[in-house]
Parts: structure tokens; C-alpha cells; sequence
């Protein structure tokens, strides 16, 4: 007996357009929530090495010297994915910030990047500049 022909899974695309904004929003959210009031929170080390605490370095490097642009920008990167809102001020520097936000922002994610951006003119207005 012949098989009917069915259309293969991949040719029907379920519509997700409702479930992707809303999981969108949620990961935006939680960026969002974590954001200081002011950059001037953000007094953490500009010098020496800082160490992450489990929660927010659970793969890879924990410690990261600031005298060493890559491991600086690596920790910067981190800590703007997997940090906390108490986390920010501690382990983030304005100055140093707002100095590297230029590069800095090619390698965080979309969202983070806007998120940041969104929040405090200053860091786009120094993407603006640099480019």
C-alpha cells in the first residue's frame, strides 16, 4: 500500500512571532532590572586584580587583571552578561566604562548594548564619537 505523501516538518513553520517577542521582552526585562540609576554607581576598580565570585564567573577565567586591556574588556563583557544589579557598582568602573564603551559594545549582545545605551546617553553618544 502507497504511503500518502506528507509535507516535510520543515516546510511548515509553526508562527513563534508572538512567543519570540515575548521571550524578547523577558530577556530585556531582566537586563533592565539590573541597571544602576547613574553611572556614577559604578565605582569599582580601575587598577589591580578582581576576582569574580562564582554567580557571575561560572565558565572560564575568574580573576581578571585591569592592567591587561583584554582581560579588562573580558571582565567588563562578564559583567554586563552575568552580573547582578548589586554586582555593577562593585566590579564596574564609570571612567573605565565610558573609555572603552566603544569597542566594549561590539562585544556584548544586542540587547545589553541597547539596554546600556537606551539607559545612559552618554555611552551611545561615545559609540557616536568613536565611529
Amino acid at each position: 500500500m502507497a504511503a500518502s505523501p506528507q509535507p516535510h516538518a520543515s516546510s511548515q513553520t509553526p508562527d513563534l512571532s508572538g512567543a519570540y517577542a515575548d521571550d524578547l521582552t523577558l530577556y530585556r526585562a531582566k537586563f533592565v532590572q539590573r541597571l544602576p540609576k547613574s553611572l556614577e554607581e559604578l565605582d569599582g576598580p580601575a587598577q589591580g586584580v578582581v576576582e569574580l565570585p562564582l554567580h557571575i564567573a561560572w565558565s572560564g577565567l575568574s580573576a581578571y587583571d585591569l592592567g591587561k586591556p583584554r582581560q579588562r574588556m573580558g571582565l567588563y563583557r562578564t559583567v554586563l552578561h552575568e552580573g547582578l544589579r548589586e554586582d555593577l557598582p562593585r566590579y564596574l568602573n564609570q571612567e573605565l566604562l565610558l573609555q572603552m564603551w566603544p569597542v566594549l559594545r561590539t562585544l556584548v549582545g544586542r540587547t545589553v548594548r541597547t539596554v546600556w545605551e537606551d539607559a545612559f546617553p552618554q555611552l551611545a553618544a561615545r559609540a557616536r564619537a568613536a565611529a
